[in-house]
């Protein structure tokens, strides 16, 4: 095996473990703030993107719209993270944000945790940082189409 297929395999792997830890720690996170994984990947989703529908958070959850996101936006809505809103423009459309002082309240006992993983980047160069960058960059950039490549196989 060359040495250039012995480091994709080996970074293959490395991207395999990683999902396998991210999930992991998704999920220990999720019970620790007394949630449930589906109900912190949402409130993700609502940090990252900002406002969103209760369609498209169905959508980028891969979740039915109706009965699932409803219950979902409501036991995130009873905790106090995430309030239903009228759009300005198209009052008959409703949209989910993120409460930003009860979020940052909860996500605040993390921050031992997460300050601690933080500070290992600090061991990076700029430039190391970058590639890091990039490479979530690309492999966020295609997940949606392996999303529907995924949905459309039988």
């Amino acid at each position: 095996m060359s040495s250039e297929a012995k480091s994709e395999q080996e970074l293959q792997e490395k991207v395999r473990r990683h999902a396998i830890w991210a999930v992991t720690l998704h999920n220990a996170g999720a019970a620790k703030a007394g949630l449930n994984a589906s109900d912190a990947q949402a409130l993700n989703l609502l940090q990252v993107h900002g406002m969103m529908t209760p369609g498209r958070l169905a959508e980028a959850m891969s979740l039915t719209t109706g009965g699932s996101i409803t219950a979902l936006i409501d036991r995130l809505e009873k905790a106090g993270l995430v309030r239903r809103v009228r759009d300005a423009a198209d009052r008959r459309r409703v949209l989910v944000e993120p409460v930003p002082e009860r979020v940052e309240a909860l996500m605040e006992q993390f921050a031992p945790v997460t300050g601690t993983a933080w500070e290992r980047l600090s061991g990076y160069t700029e430039e190391e940082r970058q590639v890091l960058i990039r490479f979530f960059d690309d492999v966020h950039d295609n997940i949606p189409e392996i999303l529907a490549d995924l949905r459309a196989l039988s």
